[in-house]
């Protein structure tokens, strides 16, 4: 049996890259996925890759960081396919423009903030209640290795991001009595096409991915940490961000 059928799932930047890979993954695993993307056009190509698959997938235009907008996301999720049962809040990134707490741009903390933190935590303001009408569910947020570990240069994302991890332990704490568990995913680099891009001629990062005991991630490796937090076989999992790191974190 897939592993879940008759489950609705929100995926916030499912356009491309990790989120583009859970949200088939899950459409494949039974559920009906709505594909929260900023990006129209990519959002619909997730959309369309979908139902060419054979699977149930809606595209709605979304800027995690405005409450109207994330609002009208879920409310567009629940009107289309009856409820909520799965809320992945995917969306994130960090840029080159970061870099440490004194030469970084305030404009770019703010950034970091707005779609990492304030997307989050949006996500779960609307999304939760709508789960726990539908009989409980699973929250998913994207935490990072940074948010566990020390890491030079990313002074931003890593405030988001460990925001991102101390939200998720206390909404766990906060909502387990109305059937919604609350876990985060904290991954290391991850071979996405953006990524491979970064890498490719960039002999800097080449010791950090010697620190990778089994080599680097691929967007399936997340995608199949999601899946099982989204699936009932995780269904006293709760609170715990969960490192898909290749060991990073213990070296």
């Amino acid at each position: 049996m897939a592993r879940l059928a008759g489950k609705v799932a929100l995926i916030t930047g499912a356009g491309t890259g990790i989120g583009r890979c859970t949200a088939e993954l899950f459409a494949r695993e039974g559920a009906k996925v709505v594909i929260a993307e900023i990006d129209a056009p990519s959002g619909e190509e997730t959309a369309h890759r979908i139902h060419a698959a054979g699977g149930q997938a809606i595209a709605v235009t979304t800027d995690v960081g405005d409450p109207d907008s994330c609002a009208a996301a879920i409310r567009t999720a629940v009107q289309h396919y009856g409820g909520l049962h799965v809320l992945h809040n995917n969306a994130g990134g960090s840029t080159s423009v970061d870099s440490n707490v004194v030469d970084a741009p305030l404009e770019e903390f703010w950034r970091a903030i707005r779609l990492d933190l304030f997307g989050t935590f949006l996500g779960c303001r609307f999304g939760i209640p709508e789960i726990a009408k539908s009989g409980g569910g699973s929250v998913i947020n994207m935490a990072s290795v940074v948010a566990l570990m020390g890491f030079p240069g990313r002074d931003c994302y890593t405030a988001a991001k460990g925001g991102v991890a101390a939200l998720t332990r206390s909404l766990a704490v906060e909502f387990a009595p109305r059937k919604v568990r609350v876990n985060a995913i904290a991954p290391t680099i991850t071979l996405t096409e953006r990524v491979r891009g970064i890498l490719a001629g960039n002999p800097a990062m080449q010791g950090l991915t010697e620190m990778h005991l089994l080599g680097l991630g691929e967007p399936m490796d997340m995608a199949q940490a999601a899946l099982y937090l989204a699936s009932d076989e995780s269904r006293i999992v709760t609170g715990i961000v969960l490192p898909v790191d290749s060991g990073l974190v213990t070296v």
